[in-house]
């Protein structure tokens, strides 16, 4: 027998409008009677893998000890891998597709330890088709462990380092200017750069903000540094440190997302305010390894 775990903690791209969470929430009922399950979002964007993993890695450090069950899996049905990663020791195990969507989350929980491909079908439904893995593989797979089933058990030991990685965007700077990209648009409007505020604290507190790039024509704000929204004031645009420790574009009161017409992946580029030049380019993405933790 392996460790017992008390709660799920559960993410997805399925919505709330069909019964897919649903259905998942009750074959873990039906396997773990007393388990507790915590829905983290099931609103990611369809299909959108990136999306999802970061969705994942910036609730993993408020996540309670337990599994983590995560699904966001366009190539549902093909020969794509299942898995369960163990994390902390065993304080936690993930499980989900090997796409990447767990990577991130992985190296953020101190990297991976026993991994398994689940393909032992004693801890599966039987599937009428291959296209609900959630259901049918890993719901059964992360209420078997809560109740105590040890890891190996549920399939074939894989290393780490053959799992697919995920892939994080980087900023990059480019002609005195910091080529970023947005991560994240909450349901506010306020926009998640993959910048940190050590970054840009050479550039003062106000930073000229380009958006779009060389194809058209570019929106060019002067953003003032905040460390609250409201500390904008009325109509400023504002670069303020989120809740996770990042930088945000905001507006008070208002969607920046909307006043920017931005969105995900989309390009900003931050600069001192004596810098004319204003050059720009693609922000780089970086692998995110599942290195193991021994």
């Amino acid at each position: 027998m392996g460790r017992r775990y008390d709660t799920i903690s559960f993410l997805t791209d399925y919505g709330t409008v069909d019964e897919f969470v649903g259905v998942v929430k009750s074959v873990i009922r039906d396997i773990a009677h007393d388990v507790m399950v915590i829905d983290l979002t099931h609103e990611v964007p369809p299909f959108d893998i990136r999306a999802g993993s970061l969705t994942l890695a910036r609730c993993i450090s408020y996540v309670p000890t337990g599994v983590v069950l995560a699904v966001v899996d366009p190539a549902v049905g093909t020969d794509r891998r299942c898995i369960a990663i163990e994390v902390a020791d065993g304080e936690g195990v993930l499980v989900g597709p090997d796409n990447g969507l767990l990577a991130p989350a992985v190296a953020m929980a101190g990297g991976a330890g026993r991994c398994v491909v689940l393909t032992n079908p004693e801890y599966q439904l039987t599937a009428p088709g291959a296209t609900f893995a959630g259901r049918d593989i890993f719901a059964p797979a992360a209420a078997h462990l809560c109740i105590g089933v040890d890891l190996y058990e549920l399939g074939d030991p894989i290393e780490a380092d053959l799992l697919l990685p995920g892939v994080i965007p980087l900023p990059r700077e480019e002609q005195g200017a910091l080529v970023a990209e947005v991560l994240w648009i909450d349901r506010f409007g306020n926009c998640q750069l993959n910048v940190g505020p050590d970054e840009v604290s050479a550039m003062g507190e106000a930073i000229r903000i380009t958006v779009g790039d060389t194809t058209g024509a570019p929106i060019v704000r002067v953003a003032k540094r905040s460390d609250s929204f409201f500390g904008l004031g009325t109509g400023a645009l504002g670069l303020v440190t989120d809740s996770y420790g990042m930088l945000a574009l905001a507006l008070d009161r208002r969607s920046a997302a909307l006043e920017l017409e931005i969105g995900p992946h989309d390009q900003v580029v931050l600069e001192a305010i004596a810098d004319e030049n204003l050059g720009v380019g693609t922000p780089v993405t970086s692998p995110v390894n599942l290195r193991i933790n021994r």
